[in-house]
């Protein structure tokens, strides 16, 4: 059994040796003449058995993904005659940050070259080492069988070559401090609108859309707020789509530009004919990471504006929030004069007010985008309105009254006083999907907006016996108002490029409205001591108002002359119904066409000409169908007629603008309307 087991050991040996000398005649074979390293599947050379791996962090020693990884080795060059780098292999790193090469050469030496973006290169060499045993020969005759393995193993081992992480530092360029610097333009004349920016407008900072509108040409506000565009009320759009909030709802802090479009085209509603649209756009942040504002301020009666902002950009998503309060004080003096000439003598009322107003609003919105894909974004957005006002008014009149004996005057005096205060929250969702061809895109959005509202006003009117000195008999009435509204539009746009010079859009649109309203009037007469309910002053009703819509439109230009031409149908109802007396009213408006043209010529030395033709329709609002007498306020009676049919309005304009250095601008339009079934 002992000498067994020697016989045993001895053959071990011989097989180890077998394999080492085996290897060595690989080795030595690869220096001879006419072998090429590294020459995988020759006779004769050596195996391609090498692998080299690694892993490739950053500063912080995260891994980084998609970092370029490349082999190069220094060969002989039979055409130029001289030695070269030549690729060998190259990879980019997984999403861990791992990369590897198999089926390498075992001789000759690498060099590793490693590059990212914004990142030093990496530059090494790698070579694997062939280590022999100690005593630089075959392991002894006489060894350790179990040494012998080890020591051919650690061998074997060297195939491998593990680099660790390979730590790459940021590239930082050291520039001159440059200073860049760009204003957006004042006025911009597009083919259908005109845009004015009012972001950096300090007069109206601090206070509400109405501020910003006294100062945008070509629009009036009045001492009462009331905004007109070529002597009407426009259509208030945000961000292009229509709104039920008034001008005294958005802080003027939030908006970035207004866009006046008297003569709208085929993409916008076709309503409000006898005036146009006010695009208000709101401010948006586009910055990457965190950032946000403060801002606050006080005007000259003492009535505060705060407000914030605050925005997070990162990867996929975009987060934005906004928050503003303003407090209003405001102060207005007017006189009226009215005069009957169908009497002789003519009489008249002559009437001098002063209105107090006291009061304020927030306004909040909260909005996300979700960048799904390079060209898809979905976006979703909150806004939160509340306000409270305590209007009070001082009312002086001179009423002129025509007797048999002849003409008489009374004087009088209204004081009213009240509250009034609303609620609303809107939410808006869409989405926008680019095409893979440059300037198509698809977008949808829907757009629901409600709110209620609550008033009560008390008036007390004082009779005098002269010529406002002595009260002969006083007057109150007290008035108690509520309603609901409630907007939702469905929209979807598709613009499609024909060509590198024309572009064609169409699409689709439904508005849908529904209306509340209750209004109760009280009066106390002279010398009574109770509040009595006046039916006949009272109004209780709701109404539903819908219209669809579709569109095309199609715009060119030919060097400095461009033209659109758009075509709009649209269908329209509405329902109405008295709460208190059921009674109904309706009409259904047959489907329109609203065709529209816009050519546009630019000249020499900033110069531009326009010229557009639309056709518009004006319906008639629910105030002015509504079949009650409105008594609530005893010097304007007013009625409606439900059988009021829509007007129609034809409308033409030429503009010409010129631009001088120093941002200078010169604007001039002259316009002609023509409306049927006034």
């Amino acid at each position: 059994p002992i000498s067994g087991f020697k016989m045993k050991q001895t053959m071990i040996r011989h097989s180890i040796l077998t394999v080492f000398f085996a290897l060595m005649g690989f080795f030595v074979s690869a220096q001879m003449p006419g072998m090429m390293a590294g020459g995988k599947g020759q006779a004769g050379g050596p195996p391609s058995i090498g692998h080299i791996y690694g892993k490739v962090t950053d500063s912080a020693d995260k891994p980084m993904a998609g970092a370029s990884v490349i082999l190069l080795q220094n060969k002989f060059d039979t055409v130029s005659k001289k030695r070269k780098d030549v690729l060998v292999k190259g990879v980019t790193t997984k999403a861990n940050g791992e990369f590897d090469f198999t089926d390498l050469g075992i001789m000759s030496p690498y060099k590793l070259k490693i590059s990212a973006l914004g990142y030093k290169p990496i530059d090494q060499t790698v070579a694997f080492q062939m280590k022999m045993p100690t005593g630089g020969g075959a392991p002894a005759a006489g060894g350790d069988p179990s040494k012998a393995m080890a020591q051919m193993s650690d061998m074997l081992n060297n195939f491998e070559k593990d680099l660790g992480n390979i730590g790459m530092k940021p590239d930082y360029t050291a520039l001159q401090t440059v200073v860049v610097t760009g204003n957006k333009p004042l006025v911009k004349m597009d083919i259908d609108k005109k845009v004015f920016n009012v972001e950096k407008n300090l007069v109206s900072a601090g206070g509400t859309a109405q501020d910003v509108m006294r100062n945008v040409p070509s629009v009036q506000v009045d001492i009462d707020g009331n905004v007109k565009l070529r002597n009407a009320a426009p259509q208030i759009y945000i961000d292009g789509r229509p709104t039920t909030l008034t001008l005294d709802q958005i802080p003027a802090d939030a908006i970035e530009s207004v866009e006046v479009i008297t003569n709208p085209s085929a993409k916008y509603d076709a309503s409000g004919g006898t005036a146009g649209i006010l695009n208000i756009v709101l401010k948006k942040n586009r910055k990457s990471g965190y950032n946000g504002n403060l801002m606050a301020g006080v005007d000259s009666r003492g009535g505060w504006n705060l407000g914030g902002g605050f925005n997070y950009r990162q990867n996929k998503v975009n987060f934005s929030a906004n928050l503003m309060s303003n407090q209003i004080r405001g102060l207005n003096h007017g006189t009226t004069d009215r005069t009957n000439l169908l009497t002789d003598p003519m009489v008249g009322i002559h009437q001098e007010n002063t209105s107090k107003m006291h009061g304020g609003f927030m306004f909040g919105r909260v909005g996300m985008d979700w960048f799904a894909t390079n060209r898809t974004t979905f976006s979703v957005g909150v806004v939160k309105v509340h306000g409270e006002f305590n209007p009070n008014d001082d009312i002086r009149i001179r009423t002129d009254s025509l007797y048999p004996t002849g003409t008489t005057s009374s004087y009088s005096a209204r004081l009213s006083n009240g509250t009034r205060q609303f609620n609303a929250m809107g939410v808006q969702a869409g989405v926008k999907h680019n095409f893979q061809k440059s300037g198509e895109e698809w977008t949808a959005d829907i757009n629901y907006f409600g709110g209620k509202n609550e008033a009560n006003s008390l008036y007390a009117t004082n009779y005098f016996t002269d010529n406002g000195t002595t009260i002969g008999a006083q007057r109150f009435q007290k008035m108690l108002n509520g309603g609901t509204n409630r907007f939702l539009t469905i929209q979807t746009d598709y613009v499609r490029p024909l060509s590198e010079k024309m572009k064609l859009e169409t699409g689709l649109r439904a508005q849908l409205r529904k209306l509340s309203n209750n209004n109760t009037t009280y009066v106390q007469g002279p010398g009574q001591t109770e509040y009595i309910e006046i039916a006949t002053a009272g109004s209780n009703y709701s109404n539903n108002d819908n219209v669809y819509a579709a569109y095309a439109s199609l715009k060119s230009s030919i060097k400095n002359f461009g033209w659109q031409f758009g075509l709009r149908a649209e269908s329209s109802n509405y329902k109405g119904t008295m709460t208190t007396t059921g009674k109904t009213f309706s009409n259904s408006y047959p489907l329109s066409l609203f065709p529209s043209l816009f050519l546009s010529q630019k000249l020499k030395k900033n110069q531009e000409l326009q010229l557009s033709v639309t056709r518009r329709v004006n319906r008639p609002n629910f105030f002015q169908v509504i079949p009650f007498v409105d008594y609530s306020d005893s010097l304007n009676i007013t009625r409606g007629n439900p059988d009021l049919k829509p007007e129609f309005t034809y409308s033409a304009e030429a503009s010409y603008s010129k631009t001088w250095k120093g941002k200078n601008n010169f604007l001039a339009s002259i316009y002609y309307k023509h409306t049927t079934d006034l």
